[in-house]
Formats: structure tokens, sequence, C-alpha cells
């Protein structure tokens, strides 16, 4: 083919559209035209057990028998869809000559036009074509269109288009309607349609006819859960409100993977708090009090905030004390969940967080509390048959084991530290918790770690899957050699 293919998309509501063929894809074919309002008319010796399900119930038409040129009689559009070459070269030709718009399936040659690939949100409809050429890739170019898009777009249209002469009394003029549209799309309004808040949306969209152009917009901020470090395991709603984002405030456990996946001129701030160990609190509550400021400042300046978090942001991620302060101060927000390192790490370390014959609960702990204080329930962190996961545990292993052995763990049980869990250079050290505090030593395992105390554990050696195997024994002693002078 040529020259490239022109674009059209047809109006086919009560219109009568002919799909020759009964099987599997006759059946995809009718679906898609019952979707767009067409009068299907489906022409087979037999067909489908779905197809003869939709013609007993009056959705589609059945002609039955082999195909004739007469089955083309006040047809708009057909679709060959037979196993038969010799069958749909037969209903191009017929469509040919009555000038009828023929599809024939796989056959980009003897087709006269062609069914795109479909991104579709509502009203909205996204085609991709290769001319016939390379289905794949327009398919592949969809599944990755699938990602950018939710479904709260169709809402955003229906709601457009419901306004549309409204939209038009207000700005007859085409440069301020599309300083309208400007504002509209960049503000709050797709949040609050992808949020539910449909009533609220509908305010916001009458609050926006009348304001100024100069009128002073009001940001939002997103808190978005980053997973543990793989990008893979980022969600598509994570992905794609870091797309839109102007500025994102991250913290040092989000991996350089996820931040390349953000909008290439988005501004990035790391706002990571340092590691374990080295951070009063007093230090600490100051850098969370300039994450507070940071957010505020680019909120109110009218930009798209992420506040983006290592695994979770409602798991040990002061996301709600983040979202009080936003609340408080007037500013929208949204929170996309993330995968938490207990179920990253287990996962990827081969660690079932809960079996049927070794752990019926699961508990999360971290090791930083608000005060510093221990107020943990030793008693029942203790108790058998349960999974401990022990975030940001590296620092003062010693004491949790003694703890736990304390109030009535066994010596023996087993244990697994995840570092740098679903990463490229994840290890693995096991052992039991009699020895936790040496072995972590000995294989100077820094953070991020995840700490799992329990009978799961144990199954790591045989269930790993990701990176190398566990290191279940103790490193070998690095010998010294004097260097004669």
């Amino acid at each position: 083919m040529t020259s490239p293919l022109f674009p059209v998309f047809a109006d086919l509501r009560g219109r009568i559209v002919l799909v020759v063929g009964g099987g599997t894809v006759a059946l995809r074919k009718a679906g898609a035209l019952l979707d767009a309002g067409a009068r299907v008319r489906v022409g087979a010796p037999e067909l489908a057990p779905a197809l003869a399900a939709w013609v007993a119930e009056g959705r589609i038409e059945h002609l039955p028998g082999h195909f004739v040129a007469q089955w083309l009689d006040e047809a708009w559009l057909a679709i060959a869809a037979t196993d038969d070459a010799a069958v749909n070269r037969s209903v191009a030709e017929a469509g040919e000559a009555r000038r009828v718009w023929v599809n024939v399936v796989d056959d980009v040659e003897t087709s006269s036009f062609h069914v795109p690939a479909r991104v579709v949100r509502g009203p909205v409809q996204i085609a991709i074509s290769s001319g016939g050429g390379v289905p794949m890739l327009s398919r592949h170019l969809r599944e990755t269109l699938e990602t950018q898009f939710d479904e709260s777009l169709g809402a955003l249209a229906q709601l457009l288009s419901r306004e549309r002469e409204r939209i038009r009394q207000h700005f007859p003029e085409l440069a301020a309607r599309r300083r309208f549209f400007d504002r509209v799309l960049s503000g709050p309004i797709p949040s609050l349609l992808r949020q539910g808040r449909n009533d609220e949306a509908q305010r916001a969209f009458g609050a926006a006819l009348v304001e100024s152009d100069d009128a002073a917009q009001v940001g939002s901020v997103a808190l978005v859960g980053a997973g543990p470090g793989d990008p893979g395991l980022l969600t598509l709603r994570g992905l794609r409100v870091l797309n839109e984002a102007d500025v994102i405030l991250h913290d040092r456990l989000v991996s350089p993977q996820v931040l390349q996946l953000a909008r290439r001129d988005a501004e990035l701030i790391d706002v990571g708090k340092p590691l374990a160990g080295t951070l009063s609190p007093a230090n600490h509550h100051s850098t969370q009090e300039r994450i507070h400021d940071l957010m505020l400042e680019h909120a109110r300046a009218g930009k798209r905030v992420v506040r983006l978090k290592g695994g979770d942001p409602f798991v040990f991620g002061r996301g709600g004390e983040e979202l009080e302060v936003l609340r408080d101060h007037g500013i929208a927000f949204e929170v996309v969940p993330g995968i938490t390192a207990a179920l990253a790490c287990g996962a990827y370390a081969g660690i079932p967080l809960t079996h049927r014959e070794h752990a019926q609960s699961l508990r999360l702990v971290t090791a930083h509390l608000k005060d510093a204080n221990d107020g943990l329930d030793w008693r029942a962190l203790a108790q058998e048959k349960q999974t401990l996961a022990v975030y940001m545990g590296v620092s003062g292993l010693d004491v949790l084991r003694d703890k736990l052995i304390e109030h009535g763990r066994a010596a023996s049980t087993p244990f697994a530290l995840i570092e740098n869990g679903s990463r490229p250079e994840q290890r693995v050290v096991t052992g039991t918790l009699a020895e936790l505090a040496e072995r972590a030593q000995a294989h100077r395992v820094q953070s991020p770690a995840l700490l799992i105390v329990g009978e799961v554990a144990a199954l790591a050696a045989r269930l790993h899957w990701f990176g190398e195997a566990p290191l279940t024994q103790l490193p070998a002693p690095v010998e010294t050699y004097a260097v004669a002078a």
C-alpha cells in the first residue's frame, strides 16, 4: 500500500452491516458492531453458539446458507470473516461492484477498509492503524496507550459534550474557548471525576465558566506509592499520575528506574530522610515539616504535585500526617496505593507471608515509632504460627531477637533478611532467630532491608525464583597477609 489510509469514524447507528462467517472471528466483529449501534446481519451455514443465542434474542439477523451477492443489498459495510479465502474474495468483489466497503479479516490487499486497533474510554476513541501491514505493532501501541488513559476520560468527555452549548455561549471566540479548555483539563475537574465525585466536578465546571483567564489556579497533591523498587510493580494509576506531575517530591527509597518513568520536564526534588540510625527524632521532625512546606508551596502555585514514596504511602509512610496537612490547608489530594515492602520482598524472595501449615496471621512492625519509644506488644509479636514483617529493622537486631525469645518465640524460628527487595541487587540472608544479629553483621546487610520472622521464612530455600539463592551460610573469613617492607 503506497498511500496512507484516510481515517474515518463511521456512524453506524441503525444502519445495516453484513458479517459473512459464523465462527469466533465473526462473533468478535459482530459484537463490536452491536456496540456501535449497527443492525447486524450474519450470513453463514451454521453459527457459533453465542451468535445463535444473539439471533434467538433478536439482537442480530441470520442469513442462512452460503454467500450470495444479494446479501449485500441495503448494507452500508461488510466484513468477510470466514476461513475460506475464496469466499472472502467473493465478498470483496461483490462489495466493489456495489460500492459497499468491505473488510476482509487478515487480508490487507483485498480489503477496501481496515478496522483499527482501538482504545475506548466512553465516547472517546483512539484508533491506531499500521496500514494493515503490521497489525502486531498496532496492538502493541494500543496496549501501551491503555496504560496512559483511565476510565475517567470517558466521564470527562461526557461532561464537556453535555455542556458544549454553555461553553460556546460563554466563549464565542475560539481563542478564549481554547484557554478555557486548557484551564479545565489541567485543573481539578479530571481528578474529581477520577475519584467519583461527579457533583463536585459539575460545580467546579460551573465555577470555571465564570473564572477569568488570570484567576489563580490552586494545584493538587497525589500521594503515590512507588513500590519497593522494581518499576514493573508501579500501578497503572501511579504511572499516569507521574506522567501528569509538574513537581515530584520523592524519598530516597524510590528507585532511579521508577523516577525515569516520570514526565521528562517534571521538577524532581529529593526529600528523603537519611537511612536508619543516622537521624535524631528532632531532625526527623524538621525534615517532615520541610516536606509539608514544599507540598503546600507548589500546590498553591497551581502545580500538580506528586509525593512519591517507597512502598505504600499508608504503611509506615507518614501518608496520613501529610493528608492532614493538605486537608487543613484546603489542598485537593488523592492517594495512589503502592505495593508495600512486606508483600514485594516476600514475593521476590519466594516467601508466602501466610500459609495454611505455618502462618495464619501477619503482623507489620516498624522499628521507628513516632516518639522513639518501645511501645510494641512483645508477647503478641512472639506468638507462634504467625509471620512478623519488620520494616527498617537493620539496626537493633540483637534487641529484637532477645525480646522475641524472652517473650516465648523459639530461638530456632527461621528468619529471612531481604536487602534491596525486587531490585537487581537483591540479597536474601536466612538462618534462625538465635543467630539473627550475627548473620546480618557477617553479611553486612544494609538498608533498605526487610526482616521476616516466622516459619514461612524457611520456604525461601525451596521457593526462591528471583536473583541469587538465599545466603544460608556464614561468609568465609577474610584472610590477611603481612606485606614485606
